[in-house]
């Protein structure tokens, strides 16, 4: 059986998602073996949440995206793992792991991926000199014979400026483990409104427009399903913050809203959106790359830019003036067909396949 060795530095939230997914399928097939750092948002319970046959190594040399890529420790340890696994794929997750792994193994000589997950360099709350950073971490790296395979369209395209050995599958979802979740949208929308989003309260997830979409709202409820630094700016008083609860708990709460709010100032391809589109939740985002990747404007969900649209496109769905139900039936089926952890596992397995034949036949 060939063995795939995956290096994932941020083992939280996507990435951590992505990976417990997509592994459930490999360790069919393949022997599969994970090198992964914690940070703050790791479940303590990380390595229950895999399959058994997956093999799980903790890399304390990953220390944060910056910290893991200044560490002459990292570089070493990824090498030692891989001179001992003897792997026959190996895929980076995430900046700092694409960095490392790009640059500490012989790409040369083995089938190598890359996955972003979001580039770094897009961020719109560091600091211009550590955008510039990411940036040329990717440009430098982007030299180096891996193939980039981004969770999206968008991440595509921005993969393309840098090499083109680039390619996209659509990041997907576990619908199976979803199915009795599903709440189909009356044409008659629930009153009081019932709003939600998810994710770690931080710039990223825009919060302040959150907030403001709330206060033009006053006649709904609001839901932030998490927690995080940033919770001081959701200060209206229809907004309830749930904290970190258990994955049971927040498909109930999403089950019982008719409406999801995603106004990030930046994604990757957001697992939550998926979610929600999947459950039949009438979805209005932001229009950024990742975003406006699943949802069509005006067919499966709303592009909003500004805290009025997001109000006045609530308000009109509420009292009829457009058709949420068939937004919610349309987004559905649309993850359905396009967005499924099978289709998605079983693209990664075709690039993989063709990339090994072509690098051993040569």
């Amino acid at each position: 059986m060939k063995k795939i060795m995956h290096v994932a530095e941020p083992f939280a939230t996507g990435v951590l998602s992505f990976l417990i997914d997509i592994t459930k399928r490999q360790v069919e097939d393949y022997e599969v073996y994970i090198l992964y750092g914690i940070r703050p948002l790791t479940p303590e319970n990380v390595e229950q949440l895999f399959d058994k046959r997956v093999h799980l190594m903790r890399i304390d040399s990953f220390k944060g995206a910056i910290g893991t890529v200044v560490n002459l420790r990292a570089y070493y340890d990824v090498y030692k793992w891989y001179k001992g696994i003897k792997p026959d794929i190996v895929h980076f997750h995430s900046s700092a792991s694409g960095f490392i792994g790009r640059w500490a193994l012989p790409c040369k000589n083995i089938p190598a991926f890359y996955t972003p997950h979001g580039y770094s360099f897009l961020m719109k709350d560091g600091a211009v000199f550590k955008r510039f950073l990411f940036w040329l971490i990717e440009y430098l790296s982007a030299k180096r014979p891996c193939m980039t395979i981004a969770c999206s369209e968008g991440e595509y395209k921005e993969a393309k400026k840098l090499s083109p050995n680039a390619t996209y599958v659509n990041n997907g979802i576990n619908t199976a483990d979803l199915k009795t979740f599903v709440r189909p949208i009356g044409r008659d929308i629930q009153r009081p409104i019932q709003i939600c989003t998810s994710g770690r309260i931080l710039y990223q997830k825009n919060p302040k427009l959150f907030n403001e979409i709330a206060m033009l709202l006053p006649e709904a409820r609001f839901t932030w399903i998490g927690e995080g630094e940033l919770k001081t700016e959701l200060t209206s008083p229809n907004i309830h913050i749930t904290g970190w609860i258990k994955r049971k708990e927040v498909l109930n709460i999403i089950k019982n809203m008719d409406f999801f709010i995603l106004p990030s100032l930046w994604e990757g391809l957001p697992i939550s959106l998926l979610e929600a589109m999947y459950l039949k939740k009438i979805c209005l985002v932001s229009d950024v790359t990742g975003n406006r990747d699943v949802i069509k404007n005006g067919v499966n969900g709303l592009i909003c830019n500004s805290a009025d649209e997001y109000a006045d496109s609530v308000r009109g769905i509420a009292n009829g003036s457009m058709d949420g139900a068939l937004f919610s039936e349309r987004a559905s089926k649309d993850v359905e067909e396009n967005y499924n952890i099978d289709l998605m596992a079983q693209k990664y397995d075709e690039i993989y396949k063709s990339v090994s034949a072509a690098k051993y036949h040569n």
